[in-house]
């Protein structure tokens, strides 16, 4: 920081009177005028706790003011896709992280119990009232009908992220909303998103178009095969779990670990804010968190040796996942290993906070490193939080911040504090079934 220091001189005008005596005598100088410098005090730098504080409250008040909130709307409790931009738009995922936010909300005094209540009840009407296709969403809703949008795919990822904060958001209230909750998740046919002749779930469906995509690589979908094996009403077997291919490659001298398609760090969290993985291992002897763990390191390492290259990452900016970028939103953002060439394509040093922070029980102490430097940047930092990404290169910051990018930090940070969601979670015995039937039991 550039500091300017002004030095003020005063002169002393020598001042004599209208009648001259006979014999002159030499004018004396005043005595100088001495001016002490007002002493500024150097602001404390801000702690980890401060920077969390400033990100948690951000993306709470993102999901609880950025909802419909219109108690005649069929749409009420729907949450924006994102701010500003799409105005009218919602994320059916949005939402699941929003019935998330609402228990982090009351346990951090933001709202009172009744409050979150009243407006997770309500919101679980609507959804019960939406168009469903056995049990299922589709991706993006009007705010205020609930109807399709944009003519938007039925998600089954999407499906599961609202269904985790579903189940959430029942199993902290109970009662009424519980019941709700339970009702909604019973819904889901998981087994009508599946391809028998492939063992594994499509990724989308369109009425115009039928199935597409299939979840045959590792990503985000962990939690999928967790709900539709868990399910009281349409389980699944574990065929889908153990189905989908595992690639073990490490990034330079590093761990070696499963890597996803396109090497987003999101895909390696998503999971990890309902599911506790910590301590457990499958069939396979797969630890998911530990593959996390590899993973976030891989991406810290990549922005370390890309210190030089790029003018955004480095040691205290890293983690490459998908995003909003110069060009628009961008999900191809990712880094080494990835079954796509990351480095032979268009992406470049564009950072969300989202994915550093959200690694915060990967590598605590290097996503600490990476918010306290994102704090010190004054044009990241907006009404909920962090903006949704930045990069120096092209001296170009987000104008938006994006629903899903705020509820994983908002949860990882909350679990990072206390396990708050993660002590909700594994309460659930629809989750726990799940877990087992999948055969990922505690380790020693």
């Amino acid at each position: 920081m550039n500091k300017t220091f002004s030095l003020l001189i005063v002169f002393v005008l020598l001042l004599t009177g209208c009648a001259s005596p006979p014999t002159p005598e030499p004018a004396t100088a005043a005595p100088a005028l001495t001016s002490t410098p007002a002493i500024t005090a150097t602001p404390e730098p801000p702690t980890l706790e401060t920077v969390i504080e400033y990100e948690m409250r951000g993306a709470f008040d993102f999901f609880w003011e950025q909802a419909n909130r219109d108690l005649a709307s069929p749409g009420y409790g729907l949450i924006r896709d994102r701010f500003p931009g799409s105005p009218g738009i919602s994320s059916i995922a949005a939402v699941g992280f929003a019935l998330s936010a609402y228990p982090i909300g009351v346990e951090k005094g933001y709202i009172t119990y009744e409050q979150a209540r009243e407006r997770t009840d309500k919101t679980l009407d609507t959804l019960l009232g939406m168009e469903r296709t056995e049990g299922y969403f589709y991706h993006f809703v009007d705010m205020q009908t609930g109807k399709r949008a944009w003519n938007s795919e039925i998600s089954s990822i999407d499906t599961a992220i609202l269904m985790m904060g579903v189940l959430t958001a029942g199993d902290y209230f109970g009662g009424d909303v519980q019941t709700k909750a339970d009702q909604l998740y019973r819904d889901v046919n998981w087994n009508w998103f599946v391809d028998d002749s492939r063992n594994m779930f499509y990724m989308a469906y369109r009425p115009e178009k039928g199935f597409e995509g299939h979840w045959d690589f590792y990503a985000e979908q962990l939690m999928l095969y967790v709900l539709a094996a868990g399910s009281p009403t349409y389980p699944t077997d574990d065929r889908l779990y153990y189905g989908f291919t595992r690639h073990l490659v490490a990034y330079g001298e590093g761990e070696p670990f499963i890597h996803s398609w396109f090497g987003s760090l999101f895909t390696y969290q998503f999971s990890h804010a309902w599911l506790d993985f910590r301590n457990t291992a499958d069939r396979e002897g797969v630890n998911w968190f530990e593959n996390s763990v590899h993973a976030a390191r891989a991406h810290y390492d990549f922005a370390v040796h890309m210190d030089e290259k790029y003018a955004t990452l480095g040691p205290s900016a890293w983690g490459l996942s998908a995003c909003d970028g110069p060009n628009g939103y961008n999900g191809l953002y990712g880094a080494p290993p990835s079954g796509y060439d990351n480095r032979a394509h268009s992406v470049d040093d564009t950072i969300p906070p989202y994915a550093a922070i959200a690694s915060i029980l990967f590598l605590p102490e290097e996503s600490a490193q990476a918010m306290l430097n994102y704090y010190s940047i004054e044009p990241l930092k907006g009404q909920y939080g962090f903006q949704d990404a930045y990069n120096l290169t092209k001296n170009w910051y987000a104008a938006d911040v994006i629903g899903i990018d705020k509820g994983i930090s908002l949860l990882m940070l909350a679990n990072y504090q206390n396990d708050l969601v993660y002590a909700i979670t594994l309460k659930n015995e629809h989750l726990r079934n799940g877990r087992e039937r999948l055969g990922i039991v505690p380790t020693p």
